[in-house]
Parts: C-alpha cells; structure tokens; sequence
C-alpha cells in the first residue's frame, strides 16, 4: 500500500533511468545525437536528465512547453509542431537570451512569410505517415526547400520526419522496415537538396518504436524519440519493450465492488488514464490500460472519473479487490496519461522519494 491519495501518477525512478541509459547507448552506438521529446513528461527534472545522458537538446510539442523549459534553462529547442504565420511573434519571444528555438514547416507561403525573421526552421518531410510534411519526390517539396535555403534573413537547419506509422506495426521486424524505409526517404532526400546547392546541416528522424528497432542510420544526424523513457501497454504490445521496461503507472482506489459481480470500479477513469485504446490494428480485446501484475483483469471501460475493471467471471474476484485496496494501471498511451496529472509521485526503493511537477500548461 503506498501512502499517496488516489488517483497519483507513479513514476518507478530505477526503471526510467535504465530506458534513458538504454537510448543512449543506442543512439550512439547507430551515430546520431538525441534530442528527445519531452511531451512525453513535461517534467523539467526528467529533461535534465536526459541532457546529462547526453541529449543535444530537446523536442516540444507546444509553445507552453517550450517556454516552460525555456525558463528551466534549457537552450536547445525544436517545436515539432507546423508553424502558421500567426505564432512567430510568440516564437521570437521565446527566442532570446540563448536560447534557440527551432520552428518546422512544410508551406511555401508560411516559408516565404519567415524571411527576415532570424529563426531557425526544419523542413517537414513525409516519410509514409501521410499526416504532414511535403512529398519528397514532388516539385512542391523542391520549391519549399529552395525559398528555405535561400536562407532570407532565417538558418535553414534542415529535413525533419517522424515514422508515426511505426506505431501501427505489429511487431520489432515490421517497426525496423518502417524505420529503413524513413532513413531511406531521408537521407536521399537531403542529398537530392544538397546537390541543388542548398545547406541541410541536419537530417532528423523520430519515434520510439523505429528507434527502439532501426538498424542503420546512414544520413539521419539525429533522432527524436520521446516514449522511450516510461513506455507503455502498447509499446509492450507490439513488441518494442518488455513489461518491466513500463517506467509509470496510474494508482488507483477501488471505490465500489458489489457482491456476484463480475466488475469492481476503481477512481481512475477517461480523465486519469485517457481514452486512447491502444493498438487495436493487433486485434485485442479493447481495453483502457492493464492492471498490473493482474494479466486475468481488463480494464473495460472509463468514463470521466470512473474505471470499470471486469474479470471473466465473478467467482474470479470473489472476495477480492475490497473497497480501499489500491491497483496499479498500466496506461495504453503514457503520453496522454501523464498530461492529466500535475505531478509525478518518483517512487525509488518501494517507497516514495518525491513530486516532480508536470508542465502541461497549454
């Protein structure tokens, strides 16, 4: 029983030290830095953590975040989101005192609008996740890349790409195709620019699961993974950690188990453990999390606080999971999970050591 009030966010330090170490090494072993994303934790002690594993800087996926850390000291910032016109000034806020904050696109007249507005920008690359980014194969793509190398009063630092689709495999093989394939795209794209006379001084890839399975990274100069260091149900689902790699769990109360019934209820619902259901292209039944060290329990539905717990048959929890006896919910998405906490109850040797607050202001 850990003396916390329910629902808490529990992080297992010993756990997320070893997948920081583990990252690491691989990133250095294929040849890239890391730049890790922090949307995962928005926490201003995990992010130096990763600096001191030897991080080259970090990735955010908002203006909050990057202020935020900003103000926490950190210096080296990409917004891995599409920048529009109108955020610039807020950007260039952000964007003093020496601290870089790199901005990505892919729109010509977004491009040609940054001129003169001393930042510096990525170019944004499909590599088969078709959500953003421009066809490296298209005409478009080219002028893009052209009106960013002209280098009009802004640093062009280079091609930028995310394998989102590695989520969607099945297993390592299918993430390490997924990855090939984006190190492909991308280091044949950043030569076809660099023989038409434009800089890339950089070529950056990113996700967990191709990073946790790609084999070679000829071209790529770094790598932005960010899930790496809690994991999750899904990650361990389609084959890209072990269950003891999972480095957070959701803390939870059981508030209501009534006699002969199948399900109990716990206090951690949709706005604890989110609504993500995980990799449901695997064909499993559709669950909000795993309860763990409970692999015959599922977490069967959740509303906006409560979380319904179902076990095959009442006889299987009979006399079990009382009223005020705590579980622990391995979330489906721990990105999502850890943005409805304020803080992380670390927990080091069975017991809790500290708070470390989260930085989801938006």
């Amino acid at each position: 029983m850990i003396d916390v009030e329910t629902p808490a966010l529990l992080l297992y330090r010993d756990v997320m030290e070893q997948n920081l170490k583990r990252m690491a090494a691989r990133a250095k072993n294929l040849g890239v830095s890391l730049r890790p994303h922090i949307k995962t934790h928005k926490c201003l002690q995990l992010g130096r953590r990763q600096l001191e594993h030897g991080a080259r800087g970090i990735t955010v996926s908002t203006l909050s975040e990057a202020q935020s850390f900003a103000r926490g000291g950190f210096t080296d910032l990409t917004w891995a989101f599409p920048l529009d016109p109108s955020h610039v000034p807020h950007v260039q806020r952000i964007a003093q005192d020496g601290v870089t904050l790199r901005v990505m696109l892919d729109d010509l007249d977004t491009a040609k609008a940054l001129a003169g507005s001393g930042l510096h920008v990525w170019l944004k690359v499909d590599c088969g996740y078709h959500r953003a980014g421009v066809d490296p194969s298209s005409r478009y793509g080219l002028e893009v890349a052209r009106e960013l190398g002209s280098e009009r009063g802004l640093t062009f630092d280079g091609v930028l790409s995310h394998s989102g689709h590695a989520y969607h495999s099945k297993n390592k093989d299918e993430a390490a195709q997924i990855a090939e394939q984006e190190r492909q795209v991308m280091a044949w794209f950043a030569e076809l620019l660099r023989k038409d006379g434009l800089p890339i001084r950089a070529v950056s890839v990113g996700s967990t699961p191709a990073m946790a399975a790609v084999k070679d990274l000829t071209g790529v100069t770094e790598a932005r993974p960010g899930n790496y260091i809690f994991y999750d149900r899904s990650m361990v689902l389609i084959g890209c950690c072990e269950w003891r790699d999972v480095a957070v769990s959701v803390l939870a109360t059981v508030v209501s188990h009534q006699p002969g019934a199948s399900h109990f209820v716990i206090d951690a619902g949709a706005l604890s453990l989110s609504k993500d259901l995980g990799p449901t292209h695997l064909g499993l039944e559709t669950a909000f999390g795993a309860v763990k060290d409970h692999p015959e329990l599922t977490v069967a539905s959740v509303s906006q606080e409560h979380g319904v717990i179902r076990a095959a048959a009442p006889a299987a929890i009979e006399g079990k999971f009382k009223v005020g006896q705590q579980v622990e919910i391995v979330p489906n998405h721990s990105c999502l999970t850890e943005a409805h906490f304020d803080e992380y109850v670390v927990i080091e040797g069975g017991r809790v050591m500290d708070r470390w607050h989260i930085e989801r202001g938006r």
